[in-house]
Parts: C-alpha cells; structure tokens; sequence
C-alpha cells in the first residue's frame, strides 16, 4: 500500500530553500510504501506542547510493570470495541507470560489488526481466505495447529511470537518487515499502517508499555543504545545544551545535543534517507557562528512521515540518499560544521513529512512519547 508522498518546497535552514528533485522520491518511493502507510503522528501530543521544553516527558510512563488482566471491561480505542480491545489483551498478556520484548507486543497487535480486525474469526464459509481461521488467520493446513488450537487466542499468539522470535533482528525491522516475515501475506506492506493504534492500545493496556523496553524482567524507557518498542532509540548518548525555540534562540527549530567530536550518530529510527550532503559553503573544515547551514547532514524519512534530521557532521555521512537505513545504525560522526561554534549533534524532527519550520516539533517531547528520551547516559 504506497501513501503519496508530499511535494517538499521548503526552507531548510535560513533563507535557503531547496526541493528534492523528483527522481530521488522515484527511487524511494518503492521503499517508502514499507514505512509510510499511516499519515501523520498523533497531533495532540504537539500542537500546544511543540514549544515547550523537557517538563512533559516525566508524564510519559514506560509500562506499570503489572501483567495484563483480560478479564473484566474494556473500554473502546478508536473504533475497536470491548471484545476486541480484550482479544488484544490476551495478545499483549501472552507476550508478557513468554517475556517478549514490549516491541514484539506492537507488532503482534497490529499484526493482528490486519488480519482480523481483532475478531477470533472462526470459518466464514464462502468468505473464508482458504483455512485461514483465528486472530492471526493462522492456516491448520500450514502446520499452524488444529482448529481448535489456533481458534484459542494465547495458543495463536504463541505461535505468532515463536516465529516472530525466529525471524533475525526482528527488533530492528520496520514493523510491517517483521509482521510479514512471520505471515508471509499477499499483502506485505499492509501492516504498517495499524502500527499507531496498535501502540495506543498497548500503552492504555500497560501504562505505557509500548513506549518501553524489557530489562531484566522489568519495563523502563530506553536508554541509550536500547531501542523502545516504538521503534526508537535517541540518536547520541548526551544531554541537551541548547534547547528547542527558546527565547534567546526562538528559530532554533531543534536540540544540540553536547557529544564529543567523532562520536558516532546513530539513526533514530528505521528509515529511508532522502538527504545526505554538504548544506555550507564549505565542509572542509570546522564551522563556526558566522557560517550558514547545516554543514555535513542527513535526513531520514520515517514511518507516519516523520523526518529527522542530524547536522554538523564531521565528515561526510556514511549513507547516501535512497538508503534504506535500521534504527541503531551509525550514519556519521559528530563534527562542527556548518553554522557550529562546537562539537554537538544538532537533532531535529518533522512531521507530515514537511522538512520547513512549520513541519518542526520537540524533539525532546516527540522522543520522550516514543520511550527514547534525549540526554539519556550510555547503558
């Protein structure tokens, strides 16, 4: 399933304005349609909170650490019901009884939000796909189990996470990677899309669980170098030295972040990277207050089209445009070129896949709702 992406005409720092030329979003697009299936990333987390500092991350918990009871009422999330909100559950209790890591939980609840819409279907008759039966449509003919078995919703998810476990690196795939690695569907790219409301429904049914990851047997938002189950993992193991639009810095449309010249950057999350270049007149050298743009850059475009960018690099990226890139990942080094009076990572985030001022967030508030806070020490 492809989402069009947007014609991108924007300042990208200063006066400048660059437009990424048609045949880079050509040779993206096919990659693209893996990430990019949902549209925009919820808005009330930053209309309002877009310029305010770190004081909101503290109200974003990382998972209650309690199992989750499937017994009892369940309230609707969006336009899933109480029946279904229970089967997903059941899904997330599963994956806690076998300690999956939270990630797994997302996937295994979008997943079956493709497949059933969290309905244990049992035969449908003429409209059955083949044997298909269950939350995940899991196939008696294809060694999934008996009909019964499959129809009973911790033996389904069991399945479903026993292969998920079986898949290499299934913590560092785009979400719909790893779902169809497991389902092997007619429908590949299908599953990426139900990946926001997947994420609410385990973080109203763990007090934030789909924000976290799994330590020792217990839930905590990730530090550095640990990917949440979001999908996201903060870029370099440093505080925060200049924050987003202050009133001393109101243009300043991201975070510096105060790492060391040659520390390694990691990409935040999965993605495509469609920029990669010098933004300055010169890279050559190191930069300084009186010299405009990014210097060494790299842009990467993320699932629900959020786009982060990471500046000042101290030699050229170690990815080019068209890469599909895994969360973790080392893109460059840390540098000071470009408009820099230091070393530090300068990290900003976009949303709607709008590069410009306008399309600018938090990054520590967008960060902290993914369970990756900035200025999170090395683990």
């Amino acid at each position: 399933m492809k989402t069009p992406l947007p014609s991108y005409v924007a300042p990208l720092r200063g006066p400048k304005k660059r437009l990424i030329r048609p045949v880079v979003l050509a040779g993206t697009t096919t990659v693209l349609a893996l990430l990019c299936c949902a549209g925009a990333v919820v808005a009330i987390i930053f209309g309002d909170l877009a310029n305010q500092g770190s004081d909101l991350t503290s109200a974003m918990t990382c998972g209650n650490n309690s199992q989750v009871v499937v017994n009892g009422e369940f309230e609707r999330v969006g336009s899933y019901g109480p029946t279904q909100i229970r089967n997903a559950a059941i899904i997330v209790q599963t994956g806690q009884k076998l300690q999956i890591p939270p990630r797994g939980w997302v996937i295994a609840v979008a997943t079956a939000m493709q497949e059933s819409s969290l309905n244990n279907h049992g035969h449908l008759g003429d409209r059955n796909d083949h044997d298909s039966l269950g939350l995940f449509q899991q196939r008696p003919s294809q060694g999934w189990g008996t009909a019964e078995q499959i129809m009973n919703p911790e033996y389904s998810s069991t399945k479903f996470y026993n292969k998920l476990l079986a898949v290499p690196n299934w913590e560092l795939l785009p979400l719909t990677v790893a779902a169809q690695r497991v389902q092997i569907s007619a429908y590949p790219n299908a599953y990426a899309k139900h990946e926001p409301i997947a994420t609410q429904i385990v973080n109203k049914l763990t007090g934030g669980g789909g924000r976290a990851v799994l330590v020792n047997g217990k839930l905590r938002c990730a530090g550095f170098g640990q990917i949440a189950a979001s999908g996201w993992t903060a870029p370099v193991g440093a505080n925060v030295v200049s924050a987003f639009r202050t009133s001393q810095r109101p243009s300043h449309h991201g975070v510096d972040l105060g790492s060391a010249r040659l520390t390694p950057i990691i990409a935040a999350a999965s993605g495509v990277v469609i920029d990669s270049r010098c933004d300055s007149v010169t890279c050559a050298q190191d930069g300084s207050p009186f010299m405009r743009g990014c210097g060494w850059m790299v842009e990467i475009l993320h699932a629900e089209q959020v786009i982060t960018r990471y500046c000042h690099m101290n030699t050229r990226p170690a990815v080019k445009v068209g890469d599909r890139v895994t969360v973790g990942q080392v893109i460059g080094i840390v540098g000071t070129t470009g408009n820099s009076s230091g070393p530090h990572l300068h990290f900003e985030v976009h949303l709607d896949g709008d590069e410009s001022s306008r399309g600018a967030v938090n990054p520590e508030v967008f960060m902290a709702s993914k369970g990756a806070p900035l200025g999170t020490p090395v683990v």
